[in-house]
């Protein structure tokens, strides 16, 4: 009995082996297609996630990986998926075919395209090609299809550039096509030939200006932020299956095409930031299904359809910028600016009376109040002066204040401290940082304020540095702290060398926005919708500090004050400098953005680089990876596109090319779409409350 279980035991592990045997057989890889990976790997210069391959890997039964995934049948490759770690054209300023050259973010000048494809198209079994972020250049060659079974083509964030070449055309089993993020350009090719092809993602490229020929199986349609010029055709109504359409970024004119909203499938339109003009159609309707509509910055005029008045249910609509009429939207232009420039057939020209006229209508309560001259504190004081009293000839010691404690009486402003150097005292120390001492103390009638010292890191002339002060002393804006007085001491032995500031602030009661993103519970308060007012609050500061503030006041001065200014840069050691002081903000704005999102204080410059590469990362891969990177606290407050918004605003804010960051008029754009679109979340029951909270009061 017990020779019997024996038996019938090695019979068992007999079968099994020979069935492992027969599958391992059966993945084998046939040594041709061996020999074409490391021809592969050799070709894109051994990118990570190619590193290990050896003449002992079984490339069949490697496990996949978010970088790597390789598939077998019948002794061939059927997939092949390479995701590598480099940049692409979206991430690079003013980038264009026209400007391209080899950099570190591209295989080396050696490469070639066309002699990849000649090795790669070898493959005669893929039916699946991802190559992404891997520094791929040059032009598309027209032996691509050679590969005679493949159904899914990514080629994305790259640089491959010229025209896309019409063979792509020749795939009878095509079902997904993304070239998305490259540097293509000249006209689409016709694809009314790809019958199966579900996916289409030709989005950041360079391609028009005539709408591309599609087939009628598409069920996801990506053409944003290219050049197309011509009117949205009708012969989209055939596109049965159509769920997703986004051609935003774009210059198509031409009328709304309103049957777009009505198509049985669809769910996802964006045609923002585009020409289209005119009204909708009288008996316009929508799908049930549709849950996402941007219209916004188009020359639109007339009513809204009912269907799109108001966001119902699940469904977001974004319609700002238009000129519509039956809309209780803040942010619509006059019937006679879309009606100018939809006659013209030009873009929409903002000039800066529109842009202050339009902005006027923000009815959101800001936190204002946050440092974008002094720096990285985290808040943005930006400070407004007002002369107190100018002590010359004295050598003056932050280290040694006494701040006098009994009131002297007399009003908070115009009134002089007495005796600066001997009226501090330690106890009253509110902070101590890279950009000096801030001290709380009272004024003569007890008003309560807030003394910075701000120790001058290089020579400046006490007298410019005394006009620099008298311009910015008489702004006055919502979201600025306001400036009570300053003090500029100079050096005993050269008294007209400025060598400290004492700067008089209001106090704010709310405490900064750096306190309350250390203190956690402070920070539990701060959920999605209020930090964007922050930041919205922030932005316009810097605004009003580079259009109706400081320019009106020294346009008849030789006197700069932003980058320039004496007291710019102070504290900010290793950012990129630039001499445009708006974009000098703007990068410090940034930083601001990203402690508001991740909850926590930047306190290096390798921590900043270290948190953005995060973000940027996030972006590419999923959902998931980005809101592990925001402030736990956070979490459940926010609607994802109105996050992701705001992260790529950063992003570009950060950029270490100044003249690739974005205007403060397209940061506060972006930031009114994140809005929007939390607006159209919550209001569909996905949080409760009020969105912008009690805003009103300064941080």
């Amino acid at each position: 009995m017990e020779k019997s279980w024996i038996f019938q035991y090695i019979f068992l592990f007999s079968a099994i082996f020979l069935v492992v045997s027969f599958q391992f057989s059966n993945a084998q890889l046939a040594p041709t297609e061996s020999r074409i990976l490391f021809q592969v790997q050799q070709l894109l210069e051994y990118p990570p996630s190619l590193q290990s391959w050896n003449n002992w890997t079984n490339f069949c039964f490697l496990p996949p990986t978010p970088s790597l995934t390789i598939a077998c049948s019948n002794n061939h490759i059927t997939e092949l998926t390479i995701v590598g770690n480099k940049s692409s054209p979206s991430q690079i300023p003013k980038l264009s075919a026209s400007n391209f050259a080899v950099s570190k973010q591209t295989l080396s000048d050696k490469f070639s395209l066309d002699s990849f494809f000649t090795v790669l198209t070898k493959l005669s079994s893929l039916q699946k090609l991802s190559l992404v972020s891997l520094g791929l250049w040059g032009s598309l060659p027209r032996k691509i299809n050679r590969f005679r079974s493949l159904e899914v083509l990514n080629i994305s964030s790259n640089f491959m550039f010229g025209e896309m070449p019409q063979s792509i055309s020749s795939y009878q089993s095509l079902r997904s096509l993304v070239l998305s993020d490259n540097l293509f350009n000249g006209s689409f090719p016709d694809l009314t030939g790809l019958s199966l092809l579900e996916e289409l993602d030709l989005s950041n490229n360079d391609l028009g200006p005539k709408f591309p020929s599609l087939g009628n199986n598409l069920v996801r349609i990506s053409l944003g932020n290219n050049s197309l010029r011509s009117e949205i055709p009708q012969d989209l109504k055939k596109l049965n299956r159509l769920q997703v359409f986004d051609v935003s970024s774009n210059r198509l004119v031409g009328p709304m095409p309103s049957f777009l909203f009505s198509m049985p499938s669809i769910q996802y339109i964006n045609l923002a930031k585009n020409q289209l003009s005119g009204a909708f159609a009288p008996n316009a309707s929508c799908n049930s299904n549709l849950t996402f509509v941007d219209i916004s910055n188009n020359l639109l005029i007339g009513k809204l359809p009912s269907c799109l008045a108001s966001n119902v249910g699940n469904k977001t609509v974004i319609i700002m910028w238009n000129c519509l009429s039956n809309t209780t939207s803040k942010y619509q232009r006059s019937y006679s600016f879309c009606q100018k420039d939809a006659l013209a057939v030009k873009p929409p020209v903002r000039n800066q009376k529109e842009d202050a006229t339009l902005k006027l209508g923000i009815v959101l309560g800001i936190i204002g109040g946050i440092v974008v001259i002094l720096g990285l504190l985290g808040l943005l004081i930006l400070i407004v002066f007002r002369r107190v009293r100018r002590n010359r000839g004295s050598e003056y010691k932050c280290d040694s204040f006494v701040m006098e404690k009994n009131p002297l009486g007399g009003s908070p402003m115009g009134k002089e401290m007495e005796d600066a150097t001997n009226n501090f005292d330690p106890s009253n120390l509110v902070r101590e940082g890279s950009q000096g001492q801030l001290y709380k103390g009272w004024l003569r009638d007890g008003s309560v304020v807030l003394v910075k010292c701000l120790k001058l890191k290089q020579k400046h002339s006490s007298q410019a540095l005394q006009q620099h002060m008298e311009v910015i002393s008489k702004l006055r804006h919502r979201h600025l702290v306001s400036v009570l007085g300053h003090c500029i001491v100079t050096y005993q032995d050269h008294p007209n060398t400025a060598s400290t500031v004492f700067i008089v602030l209001e106090n704010i009661s709310n405490g900064s926005l750096s306190d309350h993103l250390i203190d956690w519970r402070k920070r539990e308060v701060l959920k999605w919708p209020q930090r964007m007012g922050i930041t919205m609050g922030i932005a316009r500061g810097i605004q009003y500090l580079h259009t109706g503030g400081i320019l009106e006041m020294t346009q008849n001065r030789q006197h700069t004050v932003g980058t320039e200014s004496p007291l710019n840069g102070q504290g900010t050691p290793n950012h990129p400098s630039s001499e445009n002081p708006e974009k000098e903000d703007i990068y410090r704005l940034g930083v601001i953005l990203i402690e508001v999102m991740t909850g926590r204080p930047i306190n290096s410059q390798s921590e900043l680089d270290d948190l953005k590469f995060q973000l940027e990362r996030s972006l590419a891969e999923s959902p998931s990876k980005l809101r592990d990177l925001i402030d736990p606290s956070m979490r459940g407050t926010f609607a994802y596109e109105s996050l992701k918004t705001i992260v790529q605003i950063t992003i570009n804010c950060l950029c270490r090319d100044p003249m690739g960051r974005p205007t403060v008029e397209d940061v506060l754009w972006h930031m009114q779409y994140s809005v929007q679109v939390q607006e159209g979340w919550t209001n569909s029951g996905n949080l409760s409350g009020n969105l912008s909270g009690n805003l009103s009061n300064k941080f």
